[in-house]
């Protein structure tokens, strides 16, 4: 600041000068919280409140934009393949950026990337709707992405240093119950939204919604206590892990379509594990690293990590073969089979908030071990049944309450891993995790599908071959459920 405080050129132009760097500045400077608003009992919740909206859009706008494909596709006159990137880019940019925004927020403020996330994740989202060709909107979506990856970075980390520890538990569940809310209204808002207005309206709706997060945060989050030592980043470390975490999500988004064995998709894969060996041999050696290596060495939280990863695998499979099943074996449309798809996503989310109060009182390995227990029990019902629609139902329902048992005591456990200035690398980690096993679950269930059901062509087979195909791949998420319910059971408590 002292350098701001001498004279910069003559007497005219010195402050206006001085005044300019002044306001530059504040822009990148944490603002302070309204008094009245500091000294509530309740601003803790205010905090998780804001970091809900946040979590809710970013699974709305996941699931949304999928049912657009069609229409983008007619309206922007490109080919399927084009514009099957403007979900994939998306998650590429915002799964390989996540964790170097969450520990450049460490060093420089988490409020401050958070707030601004909002502002970039808006502009995008106005960029998208605006879009006159493919090439606008996919630029779009990688800014957009990394707006995403902004709030996602901060998310649990905003809550873990704004809560005590007696409430962490809770405010995790409801930041998770906003998450499944939003992955839940996706097909039916997203349906509603392209039917009232096409698709550029599941973007504009975005700006409203983006606008009152920008406010809310830069009114209702608490500023940066505890900051990162400063030190030099990681920029070696970006590099690195963007293209390996790029290269493993895009083998797994073909390895559904062309399978494992594919040159391409293998090829990413050996390109990705080579990456990753390099990461990690440079984050080894690196005095500030992207990502702190030795936080594996706790058992809680490698184990946590990997039977996280396991979890959202299983998920995300779910809810892709589920209503390619119904589609085909009860000819279904695809809005009543989306509707169908709530059951998992609202019983979770009403599941989430309940795990989250009881999880300091019964302990994290007791509900993450129940948890991927009935939820392997549900997908069983899958395997060892005849599927009719209330089984298929109870199955859903079963897996959902499951994974809201596991996901927001899971993630508690995660969070409040490594010190108070990692809170940010450690989020970012915890939703890197996510991203892949997200992909990774769509990828292999589908897979299963379709090698059980004997045909790439999922949408012209036999109501017999769909059958088998649902129970080998709910056959294999069950085993990824009960080898995770082992993982966490095999934790300290």
């Amino acid at each position: 600041m002292a350098e701001l405080l001498e004279p910069v050129g003559d007497a005219a132009t010195g402050p206006t000068v001085l005044a300019r760097a002044v306001g530059h500045r504040r822009l990148l400077a944490e603002t302070r919280r309204p008094e009245w608003i500091r000294r509530r009992p309740g601003a803790p919740w205010l905090v998780v409140t804001t970091v809900c909206i946040g979590a809710f859009m970013g699974q709305l706008d996941a699931s949304i934009v999928t049912l657009a494909v069609p229409n983008i596709q007619r309206d922007l006159q490109v080919s399927l393949s084009s514009v099957e990137w403007v979900a994939l880019v998306y998650l590429l940019v915002l799964v390989g950026t996540v964790s170097a925004v969450g520990r450049a927020a460490d060093m420089v403020g988490r409020k401050l990337l958070y707030t601004y996330g909002f502002g970039v994740f808006t502009v995008a989202s106005l960029g998208c709707a605006l879009s006159p060709n493919m090439r606008w909107l996919i630029t779009a979506r990688i800014v957009q992405a990394i707006g995403a990856a902004m709030l996602q970075a901060n998310s649990v980390a905003l809550i873990r240093t704004s809560m005590p520890a007696s409430k962490l538990g809770k405010a995790i569940g409801l930041q998770g119950a906003a998450q499944a809310i939003g992955l839940a209204l996706g097909p039916s808002v997203g349906g509603l939204l392209i039917g009232l207005g096409g698709w550029r309206l599941i973007f504009y709706v975005n700006v409203p919604a983006g606008a009152i997060g920008f406010l809310l945060g830069w009114f209702l989050l608490p500023r940066t206590q505890v900051f990162a030592p400063k030190s030099r980043f990681d920029w070696p470390g970006v590099l690195l892990i963007i293209p390996t975490v790029a290269t493993m999500l895009l083998a797994f988004s073909q390895a559904g379509s062309l399978g494992f064995t594919n040159l391409f998709v293998l090829g990413m894969l050996v390109t990705s594990f080579i990456l990753g060996l390099f990461f990690v041999a440079h984050e080894r050696g690196s005095q500030s690293p992207l990502v702190d290596l030795t936080l594996f060495q706790a058992r809680r939280f490698s184990l946590g990590i990997i039977s996280g990863l396991l979890g959202y695998l299983v998920l995300f499979g779910v809810l892709l073969v589920t209503p390619l099943f119904l589609e085909t074996a009860y000819h279904m449309r695809a809005e009543h089979a989306g509707l169908m798809m709530t059951i998992p996503s609202l019983a979770l989310a009403l599941m989430a908030p309940m795990a989250g109060m009881v999880v300091n009182r019964l302990g994290t390995r007791l509900l993450t071990s129940t948890g991927m227990s009935l939820t392997a029990i549900g997908l069983l019902i899958l395997v060892f049944s005849t599927p009719t629609l209330p089984l298929i139902a109870a199955a859903l329902a079963l897996t959902g309450l499951g994974l809201g048992l596991f996901i927001p005591a899971n993630n508690s456990m995660i969070a409040s891993s490594g010190h108070g200035h990692q809170a940010g690398m450690v989020s970012g980690v915890l939703n890197m995790t996510r991203g892949i096993g997200t992909s990774l679950g769509m990828a292999l269930a589908g897979a299963a599908y379709a090698l059980a059901s004997g045909s790439s062509n999922l949408q012209n087979l036999s109501p017999i071959n769909a059958s088998h195909g649902i129970r080998v791949a709910a056959g294999l998420l069950a085993l990824f459920s009960v080898l995770a319910a082992g993982l966490s059971a095999a934790r300290e408590a």
